[in-house]
C-alpha cells in the first residue's frame, strides 16, 4: 500500500489526488492537507465571486475527495502543527501543492502606506478569505489605481467598477458587498510598463468591461501599434487587442455583436495607461497618489524615458504576481518565489506540483497535466515494490491525538459548506464563513456543545 501526502487543497493538489487514484487504483491510500478548515484553495478565494462557472470545477474535486482512498485533513498547517520530516517519515510521498498565495512586492518607496495593498490581500478581502477579512479598503476617494495587465488586475477593476445589482449571483461576502455599495471612486487607471501586445489579458475577462453597467474603458489611440502588427499575434491575442482597439474609439467599447459602439455617458471611467511604470507611492498618514515614469520598448523591456507625472490616488491595489510561502526545512528559489525542484523533486520523498513547482503561471486546468506528472515521476521512484510500510494516516492520526490537532475531514466540511449555504442572501449561492473559529464550531458542534 502506498500511503501519498499532499499539502494543499486547490486545484493541483486534487488533480494529483486524482492521478493517485488513476495510477494506483486501490493500492494508495491519499491524505489531502489544508491550513483551511475549507478546501478547494484557489477556487475558493482567488476565482472571482462573479465568475461562478469556473467555481464549479469544486464539483470534479469533491468527486475525488468523497472517493473512500482520498481523506481531507484540514486546519492543519505544515511547518507549524506538524513538520516536513515528520511527514515524510509517515509518508512514502509528500507533494507540496500549496500554490502561491503571497503577493510580490512593488519594492517602491511607500508601498506600505494605508490603502495600499497587495492583490492577495485584495482578492482575499473580498473573497472571504479569514486571513484578510479585517482590512478595511477606504473607498472614499475617486480615484483606484491597479498596477499590473494581467486577467487578475481585470478582476480588480471589475469588482470596483459593478454596481450592486450586477452581484447579484456572486458569492462575494456581505462585508465587502457593502463596502463596494458606499464607495466614491469614479476613476480606475490600469498601469502597465509595457504595451498593449504585451499584456496578459485574456481576451473573455477583458470583454467583460464592455459589458459593464457604470463604466467605461477607454484606451489611449496613441498607445495602440499600427494595425498591421496584429496580424503576427496568435489568435487569442488579437481577439485582445480587438477589445483594447474597440476601446481607444472615442472611449468606445463592443457590443454583443462585436460592433463598436460610443460608450454613453457612465459614472466610473477605466483608464488604461500603457507605457507607465510606477516609481513611488506618495503621501503621509495614507496613501495619495503615485509617482508614474513614461517608458519605451526596447527589445521588448520597458525602459524609462525619464519623464514623470503623479496620478492623485486614494487607493493602489497591485497585481503584479505571487511567491509561495516558504516552510521550515524545504528550500527555497528566491528568484522564482517557489520552492527549489528539478521537475518536480525536491529531495527524496518530497515532491511539489502546480504553482509550488512552476510559479504563478498557467490556467487551472494547466494544474491537471501537471498532477499526473508528478504522479508518474512518483511512481518510478517508488519502484515496483510500492510502499514502504510506513504508517500513513493512522500515523498521522496517532500524532494528531498526542498534540491535540483539531483537523477538520471532509464530511465535516460538508456541514460548513451546508450553513455558508443555507445563510446566502437571496440569489447568492453562499455566504462564506470568514472567521476560522466559526468554521470549527460548524464542523465540530457537539465539541463546542461540550
Amino acid at each position: 500500500m502506498r500511503h501519498i501526502a499532499i499539502v494543499g487543497s486547490g486545484p493541483a493538489g486534487y488533480y494529483t489526488a486524482e492521478a493517485a487514484l488513476k495510477q494506483w487504483r486501490d493500492d494508495v491510500r491519499v491524505d489531502i492537507f489544508d491550513s483551511s478548515p475549507v478546501p478547494f484553495g484557489l477556487i475558493r478565494t482567488g476565482v472571482a465571486p462573479d465568475h461562478q462557472s469556473i467555481k464549479r470545477v469544486a464539483r470534479r474535486y469533491e468527486t475525488t475527495a468523497l472517493s473512500d482512498n482520498v481523506h481531507f485533513v484540514g486546519n492543519v498547517m505544515v511547518g507549524r502543527d506538524i513538520s516536513i520530516d515528520e511527514l515524510r517519515e509517515l509518508y512514502d510521498a509528500v507533494v507540496l501543492a500549496t500554490g502561491a498565495p503571497n503577493d510580490r512586492k512593488l519594492g517602491l518607496p511607500g508601498e506600505d502606506l494605508p490603502n495600499v495593498f497587495g492583490s492577495a490581500g485584495f482578492v482575499g478581502w473580498y473573497n472571504g478569505h479569514p486571513q484578510f477579512a479585517e482590512l478595511h479598503p477606504d473607498f472614499s476617494h475617486e480615484t483606484a489605481v491597479i498596477v499590473g495587465n494581467g486577467n487578475v488586475a481585470l478582476d480588480v477593476v471589475r469588482i470596483l467598477a459593478k454596481s450592486g445589482e450586477e452581484f447579484a449571483g456572486s458569492d462575494i461576502v456581505a462585508h465587502a458587498l457593502s463596502a463596494l455599495e458606499g464607495s466614491q471612486i469614479r476613476r480606475i487607471v490600469v498601469l502597465g510598463r509595457r504595451g498593449p501586445h504585451q499584456v496578459t489579458m485574456t481576451p473573455k475577462e477583458l470583454g467583460e468591461l464592455a459589458k459593464l453597467a457604470r463604466a467605461c474603458p477607454r484606451v489611449d489611440p496613441a498607445d495602440l501599434p499600427p494595425l498591421a502588427e496584429d496580424a503576427a499575434l496568435d489568435p487569442g491575442m488579437r481577439k485582445t487587442m480587438g477589445h483594447l482597439r474597440s476601446f481607444a474609439m472615442a472611449g468606445g467599447t463592443a457590443n454583443d455583436n462585436g460592433n463598436d459602439v460610443i460608450c454613453p455617458d457612465r459614472d466610473i471611467a477605466i483608464e488604461f495607461d500603457f507605457f507607465a511604470a510606477p516609481r513611488a507611492i506618495l503621501g503621509t498618514d495614507r496613501v495619495e497618489g503615485i509617482e508614474i515614469e513614461r517608458t519605451k520598448l526596447v527589445d521588448g523591456k520597458a525602459v524609462g524615458t525619464g519623464e514623470t507625472y503623479h496620478i492623485p490616488a486614494g487607493i493602489v491595489v497591485a497585481c503584479i504576481g505571487y511567491q509561495t510561502s516558504r516552510i521550515p526545512d524545504v528550500p527555497y528559489d528566491e528568484q522564482g518565489g517557489r520552492f527549489a525542484n528539478v521537475e518536480g523533486r525536491i529531495m527524496p520523498g518530497l515532491y511539489c506540483v502546480g504553482w509550488a513547482r512552476r510559479g504563478p503561471t498557467g490556467t487551472i486546468g494547466t494544474n491537471r497535466p501537471d498532477g499526473f506528472a508528478i504522479v508518474e515521476k512518483i511512481d518510478a521512484d517508488l519502484g515496483p515494490a510500492g510502499g514502504t510500510g510506513k504508517p500513513g494516516r493512522p500515523g498521522f492520526e496517532a500524532l494528531a491525538a498526542t498534540r491535540g490537532i483539531d483537523f477538520v475531514k471532509f464530511t465535516e466540511w460538508q456541514k460548513i459548506d451546508e450553513a455558508e449555504v443555507a445563510n446566502a442572501r437571496q440569489g447568492a449561492p453562499r455566504e462564506k464563513f470568514v472567521e476560522v473559529d466559526r468554521m470549527i464550531a460548524k464542523a465540530h458542534p457537539s465539541a463546542q456543545e461540550n
